[in-house]
C-alpha cells in the first residue's frame, strides 16, 4: 500500500510503498477514503525534518533533556547510537482520516466490517491507503445529517474538531457569553463555529486580515487584526465587562 512518511534525520518526505499493517487486539483496519491535511502541524513537522541537528535540539528541548539523562545512565555513545536511530525511523503522518472497515481485531463489538468510520490518532489514522486504528479513537460516521449524508471529507475533521469541541468544553460558556478566540486558522474558525451554536458572542482576533473575515462569515460579531488595529480597544467596546472566556488556538 502507499503511505506518505517523514525521515528526520534527513528531512526526506516520500510517497512510500509500505507493507499493511497488522490487525491487533481492540483495532479496527480502515480502508481510508479520506485524510486531512492539518496544515499548522504538518508544516511544523516538515519544516522541524529539515533543521540541522543543532536546530533540532534548539526546537525540542523537551528530548534533548532525554538525551542527556540517556548519557548519564548509559553513556555518550549508546546515546548517540539511540538519537540516531530514532531520527532515521520513518515517521507516518497525518492524525485525521475516514473510510470503511475491513477487518476487526479480537475484542471489538462496536464496528463491523463495512461500517462508515472517522478515525483520530497521531501515528494511526494517517495518509494512508490502510490504517490500523484503536477501537477508542473511532466513532461511526452518521449516515444522514439535516436529511443530507455525511460525506468522508466532512468525517475526516474529526480529529480536528474533537480538539475543538474540547477546547469549548474546557471553557464552559453560557448562553450569551462573551468569548475571544485568539488565532483563527483551522481549529480558530471551527472553534468560533461551535461558540456561535452555543449561544455565545465571539470577538476573533488573528494577524491575517483574511483569516478575519472568514471567521465573520462563520460566526464571529466582531473581529480584529492584530498588528494593524488595537485591539486592547476594539475588544473593550465589544466586552467592556471583559470576557468570559479567551479560548487560544494559536501556535
Amino acid at each position: 500500500m502507499k503511505q506518505i512518511i517523514q525521515n528526520y534525520k534527513g528531512g526526506e518526505l516520500q510517497l512510500a510503498e509500505v507493507p499493511a499493517p497488522t490487525l491487533k487486539k481492540g483495532f479496527i483496519l480502515v480502508k481510508n477514503s479520506c485524510s486531512l491535511l492539518s496544515i499548522g502541524t504538518e508544516k511544523y513537522m516538515l519544516e522541524m525534518a529539515k533543521k540541522s541537528l543543532l536546530g533540532k535540539a534548539m526546537a525540542r528541548p523537551d528530548l534533548v533533556k532525554q538525551v542527556i539523562a540517556k548519557i548519564k545512565a548509559e553513556g555518550l555513545f549508546e546515546a548517540y547510537k539511540a538519537a540516531m536511530a530514532r531520527l532515521d525511523h520513518p515517521v507516518p503522518l497525518g492524525y485525521s482520516c475516514a473510510g470503511v472497515v475491513i477487518e476487526v481485531g479480537e475484542g471489538v463489538e462496536e464496528f463491523k466490517k463495512g461500517d462508515r468510520v472517522a478515525c483520530a490518532g497521531s501515528g494511526y489514522a494517517s495518509h494512508a491507503e490502510i490504517v490500523c486504528v484503536p477501537q477508542n479513537l473511532c466513532v461511526k460516521i452518521p449516515t444522514t445529517h439535516n436529511l443530507s449524508p455525511i460525506n468522508y471529507e466532512e468525517s475526516s475533521f474529526v480529529a480536528l474538531g474533537g480538539i475543538a469541541l474540547e477546547a469549548v468544553r474546557i471553557a464552559n460558556p453560557s448562553l450569551g457569553d462573551r468569548v475571544a478566540v485568539i488565532g483563527l486558522g483551522l481549529l480558530g474558525q471551527l472553534t468560533v463555529q461551535l461558540l456561535k451554536a452555543n449561544g455565545c458572542h465571539v470577538f476573533g482576533i488573528d494577524i491575517s486580515e483574511e483569516k478575519v473575515k472568514m471567521a465573520l462569515e462563520y460566526g464571529a460579531e466582531k473581529g480584529a487584526v492584530s498588528g494593524k488595529i488595537d485591539v486592547l480597544s476594539s475588544a473593550r467596546e465589544f466586552a467592556s465587562k471583559g470576557f468570559d472566556s479567551v479560548i487560544i488556538m494559536a501556535a
